[in-house]
């Protein structure tokens, strides 16, 4: 009986407690709270590697972080690079890469994952919320505000796959046109006569 009579008497002083507290009583756990990325707290540091000039002037002239391009130009220029660089693994280690349909299996390939990736993209537009907006850090001064909202994402999947289609298509007439085959062995020579 005694044990919850203290019971009592101790939720009764939480509540107290709990009661009395205001904006001006939190003293050091305002100190806790979370913080942006800038603070050097988080470990997002300034470093001569992420914010040397040269880093700087790389990262910030992508696609994806470059001022004074539309959403959709961003897309495309982003699906370009990935479906021309994904032709190649496709075409070289896929399993007809020794078969007479070697380049239209890579360029098959390739679109089958531009398609994926850019399901991917739609599907980090589709829940709820709109996307993430990257904060300001050490690395990108200025992030792109109006990618990060629903029609802009959308803008820039839809250039994903109309570059990453192209891109591959591109990289498919390159190979089938410049006669690699006859190339190459030539190329490997002058490797060898030096």
């Amino acid at each position: 009986m005694d044990s919850q009579q203290n019971n009592s008497n101790s939720t009764d002083q939480t509540k107290t407690d709990d009661q009395s507290f205001d904006d001006s009583d939190y003293g050091a756990a305002k100190n806790w709270e979370i913080k942006t990325v800038t603070d050097p707290c988080v470990g997002n540091l300034a470093t001569p590697v992420n914010s040397g000039y040269v880093t700087k002037a790389f990262i910030n002239n992508l696609p994806f972080y470059r001022t004074g391009i539309s959403n959709n130009f961003r897309g495309l220029e982003t699906g370009a690079a990935f479906g021309y660089l994904l032709y190649g693994p496709f075409t070289m280690t896929g399993p007809l890469r020794n078969s007479d349909f070697a380049l239209t299996v890579g360029l098959l390939g390739a679109i089958g994952a531009v398609h994926i990736l850019t399901a991917l993209l739609l599907l980090y537009n589709s829940p709820g919320k709109s996307p993430n907006v990257q904060p300001q850090d050490c690395t990108v001064d200025n992030p792109p505000k109006d990618l990060f909202t629903r029609e802009g994402w959308n803008d820039f999947t839809s250039g994903f796959w109309l570059g990453g289609c192209g891109g591959a298509v591109f990289a498919w007439l390159i190979c089938g046109t410049l006669h690699l085959d006859t190339i190459m062995p030539m190329i490997k020579s002058l490797g060898n006569a030096g």
